[in-house]
Protein backbone atom coordinates (compact mmCIF):
# COMPACT_ATOMS: atom_id res chain seq x y z
CA UNK A 1 0.00 0.00 0.00
CA UNK A 2 2.50 2.33 0.64
CA UNK A 3 4.31 1.85 -2.48
CA UNK A 4 1.29 2.48 -4.68
CA UNK A 5 0.74 5.56 -2.69
CA UNK A 6 3.89 6.94 -3.31
CA UNK A 7 3.58 5.79 -7.10
CA UNK A 8 0.35 7.97 -6.27
CA UNK A 9 1.90 11.02 -5.28
CA UNK A 10 4.43 11.16 -7.51
CA UNK A 11 1.89 11.59 -10.33
CA UNK A 12 0.22 13.19 -8.59
CA UNK A 13 2.76 16.15 -8.19
CA UNK A 14 3.31 15.88 -11.86
CA UNK A 15 -0.66 15.97 -12.54
CA UNK A 16 -1.36 19.43 -9.65
CA UNK A 17 2.15 20.78 -11.89
CA UNK A 18 0.71 20.77 -15.18
CA UNK A 19 -2.75 22.11 -13.70
CA UNK A 20 -1.05 24.68 -11.67
CA UNK A 21 0.96 25.85 -14.84
CA UNK A 22 -1.81 25.69 -17.04
CA UNK A 23 -3.89 27.66 -15.35
CA UNK A 24 -1.71 30.32 -14.47
CA UNK A 25 -0.19 30.84 -18.03
CA UNK A 26 -2.83 29.25 -20.71
CA UNK A 27 -5.99 29.89 -18.67
CA UNK A 28 -4.67 33.56 -17.39
CA UNK A 29 -5.83 32.62 -14.40
CA UNK A 30 -2.50 32.92 -11.83
CA UNK A 31 -4.58 32.75 -8.27
CA UNK A 32 -6.38 29.70 -9.69
CA UNK A 33 -2.67 28.79 -10.84
CA UNK A 34 -1.33 29.43 -7.68
CA UNK A 35 -3.34 28.00 -5.27
CA UNK A 36 -3.26 24.77 -7.19
CA UNK A 37 0.23 24.64 -6.70
CA UNK A 38 0.08 24.78 -3.37
CA UNK A 39 -1.86 22.09 -2.78
CA UNK A 40 1.28 20.51 -3.60
CA UNK A 41 2.23 19.92 -0.18
CA UNK A 42 -1.07 18.15 1.09
CA UNK A 43 0.56 15.20 -0.95
CA UNK A 44 3.38 14.50 1.36
CA UNK A 45 0.74 15.23 4.39
CA UNK A 46 -1.22 12.62 3.03
CA UNK A 47 1.68 10.50 3.04
CA UNK A 48 3.25 10.59 5.93
CA UNK A 49 -0.31 10.43 7.95
CA UNK A 50 -0.88 6.79 5.88
CA UNK A 51 3.06 5.59 7.30
CA UNK A 52 1.92 6.71 10.50
CA UNK A 53 -1.76 4.31 10.67
CA UNK A 54 0.16 1.58 8.55
CA UNK A 55 2.75 1.48 11.66
CA UNK A 56 0.17 1.83 14.25
CA UNK A 57 -1.59 -0.59 12.76
CA UNK A 58 0.72 -3.41 13.54
CA UNK A 59 2.96 -3.41 10.40
CA UNK A 60 6.53 -4.39 10.59
CA UNK A 61 9.02 -1.14 9.85
CA UNK A 62 10.30 -1.60 6.55
CA UNK A 63 12.30 -0.66 3.31
CA UNK A 64 8.78 1.06 2.17
CA UNK A 65 8.00 3.06 4.97
CA UNK A 66 11.97 4.22 4.69
CA UNK A 67 10.85 5.02 1.40
CA UNK A 68 8.41 7.13 1.92
CA UNK A 69 10.64 9.33 4.93
CA UNK A 70 13.12 9.72 1.82
CA UNK A 71 10.44 10.50 -0.90
CA UNK A 72 9.10 13.32 1.45
CA UNK A 73 12.41 14.16 2.26
CA UNK A 74 13.58 14.68 -0.96
CA UNK A 75 10.47 16.86 -2.15
CA UNK A 76 11.51 19.10 0.16
CA UNK A 77 14.72 20.04 -0.46
CA UNK A 78 14.75 19.48 -4.17
CA UNK A 79 10.46 20.04 -5.06
CA UNK A 80 10.71 23.45 -4.93
CA UNK A 81 13.45 23.53 -7.64
CA UNK A 82 11.68 21.58 -10.07
CA UNK A 83 8.59 23.54 -9.70
CA UNK A 84 10.50 26.84 -10.25
CA UNK A 85 12.42 25.34 -13.52
CA UNK A 86 9.26 24.30 -14.96
CA UNK A 87 7.48 27.45 -13.75
CA UNK A 88 10.47 29.26 -15.62
CA UNK A 89 9.96 27.64 -18.79
CA UNK A 90 6.15 27.97 -18.94
CA UNK A 91 6.01 31.50 -18.21
CA UNK A 92 8.84 31.50 -21.60
CA UNK A 93 7.05 29.26 -23.80
CA UNK A 94 3.05 30.92 -22.61
CA UNK A 95 4.00 33.93 -20.88
CA UNK A 96 6.65 35.42 -23.14
CA UNK A 97 9.01 35.66 -20.10
CA UNK A 98 12.74 35.06 -21.56
CA UNK A 99 14.13 32.23 -21.58
CA UNK A 100 15.56 31.54 -18.37
CA UNK A 101 19.29 30.97 -18.16
CA UNK A 102 20.86 27.38 -17.36
CA UNK A 103 22.88 27.10 -14.67
CA UNK A 104 26.42 28.47 -14.76
CA UNK A 105 28.94 26.32 -15.85
CA UNK A 106 32.25 27.90 -15.04
CA UNK A 107 34.07 29.27 -12.10
CA UNK A 108 33.06 29.95 -8.74
CA UNK A 109 29.43 30.73 -9.90
CA UNK A 110 29.30 26.74 -10.71
CA UNK A 111 30.80 26.01 -7.25
CA UNK A 112 27.83 28.22 -5.84
CA UNK A 113 25.59 27.15 -7.86
CA UNK A 114 26.43 22.72 -6.79
CA UNK A 115 26.89 24.06 -3.22
CA UNK A 116 22.82 25.10 -3.16
CA UNK A 117 21.67 22.69 -4.70
CA UNK A 118 24.37 20.15 -2.17
CA UNK A 119 22.20 22.13 0.72
CA UNK A 120 19.09 20.73 -0.99
CA UNK A 121 20.25 17.33 -0.41
CA UNK A 122 21.28 18.21 3.52
CA UNK A 123 17.29 19.37 3.71
CA UNK A 124 16.24 16.48 2.02
CA UNK A 125 18.27 14.28 4.62
CA UNK A 126 17.40 15.71 7.56
CA UNK A 127 13.89 15.62 6.94
CA UNK A 128 14.33 11.91 6.07
CA UNK A 129 15.98 11.37 8.97
CA UNK A 130 13.93 13.07 11.36
CA UNK A 131 10.86 11.48 9.93
CA UNK A 132 12.62 8.22 10.40
CA UNK A 133 13.52 8.40 13.88
CA UNK A 134 9.95 9.71 14.73
CA UNK A 135 8.75 6.40 13.07
CA UNK A 136 11.27 4.26 15.73
CA UNK A 137 10.53 6.34 18.21
CA UNK A 138 7.02 5.48 17.74
CA UNK A 139 7.22 1.80 16.89
CA UNK A 140 9.59 1.28 20.13
CA UNK A 141 11.60 -1.51 21.24
CA UNK A 142 8.64 -3.78 20.48
CA UNK A 143 9.50 -4.15 16.68
CA UNK A 144 11.94 -4.38 14.49
CA UNK A 145 13.53 -0.88 13.16
CA UNK A 146 16.80 -1.88 11.55
CA UNK A 147 15.63 -1.41 8.08
CA UNK A 148 14.72 2.53 8.97
CA UNK A 149 18.17 3.02 10.65
CA UNK A 150 19.37 2.14 7.39
CA UNK A 151 17.78 4.30 5.47
CA UNK A 152 19.29 7.11 8.33
CA UNK A 153 22.89 6.12 6.93
CA UNK A 154 22.05 5.66 3.63
CA UNK A 155 20.26 9.50 3.05
CA UNK A 156 23.12 10.83 4.48
CA UNK A 157 25.87 8.54 2.79
CA UNK A 158 24.29 9.98 -0.60
CA UNK A 159 24.29 13.81 1.18
CA UNK A 160 27.92 13.10 1.73
CA UNK A 161 28.81 12.12 -1.77
CA UNK A 162 26.99 14.84 -3.10
CA UNK A 163 28.85 17.29 -0.76
CA UNK A 164 32.12 15.88 -2.39
CA UNK A 165 31.18 16.57 -5.92
CA UNK A 166 29.62 20.06 -5.18
CA UNK A 167 32.68 21.04 -3.19
CA UNK A 168 35.13 19.10 -6.24
CA UNK A 169 33.45 21.97 -8.36
CA UNK A 170 35.08 24.50 -5.49
CA UNK A 171 38.34 22.91 -5.69
CA UNK A 172 39.05 22.17 -9.43
CA UNK A 173 37.05 25.09 -11.06
CA UNK A 174 36.28 25.00 -14.43
CA UNK A 175 37.43 27.86 -16.58
CA UNK A 176 35.56 29.27 -18.87
CA UNK A 177 36.86 29.58 -22.55
CA UNK A 178 38.30 33.09 -23.64
CA UNK A 179 35.66 35.77 -23.95
CA UNK A 180 32.75 33.24 -22.65
CA UNK A 181 30.79 34.44 -19.72
CA UNK A 182 31.11 32.48 -16.36
CA UNK A 183 27.55 33.51 -15.00
CA UNK A 184 24.19 33.15 -17.16
CA UNK A 185 22.65 36.29 -17.88
CA UNK A 186 19.45 35.65 -15.69
CA UNK A 187 20.07 33.64 -12.64
CA UNK A 188 18.20 30.85 -12.80
CA UNK A 189 17.59 31.17 -8.99
CA UNK A 190 15.57 34.38 -9.77
CA UNK A 191 13.23 33.26 -12.25
CA UNK A 192 10.53 33.37 -9.54
CA UNK A 193 11.14 37.20 -9.36
CA UNK A 194 9.92 37.74 -13.43
CA UNK A 195 6.92 35.45 -12.92
CA UNK A 196 5.56 37.19 -9.77
CA UNK A 197 6.06 40.32 -12.24
CA UNK A 198 3.43 38.88 -15.14
CA UNK A 199 6.73 38.08 -16.99
CA UNK A 200 6.50 41.86 -18.20
CA UNK A 201 2.30 41.12 -19.20
CA UNK A 202 -0.50 41.82 -17.18
CA UNK A 203 1.79 42.76 -14.33
CA UNK A 204 -1.51 43.82 -11.57
CA UNK A 205 -3.29 40.46 -13.35
CA UNK A 206 -0.60 38.47 -12.23
CA UNK A 207 -0.24 39.86 -8.45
Amino acid sequence: MIVTLIVVCEVGFWVLLAAGLAARYLLRMPRTGMAILLCEPLLEVLLLVVTAIDLKNGADPSWKHGLAAVYIGYTVGHGHRTVRWLDGHAAHRFGGAPRPAGPPRYGRARARHEGRVWLGSVVAAAVASGLLLLAILYVGDDGNTESLRSWIFGVWRAAGIHGLIALSYAIWPKKAPEGASAVPARDPEHVPDLLVRGAGKDEEQIR
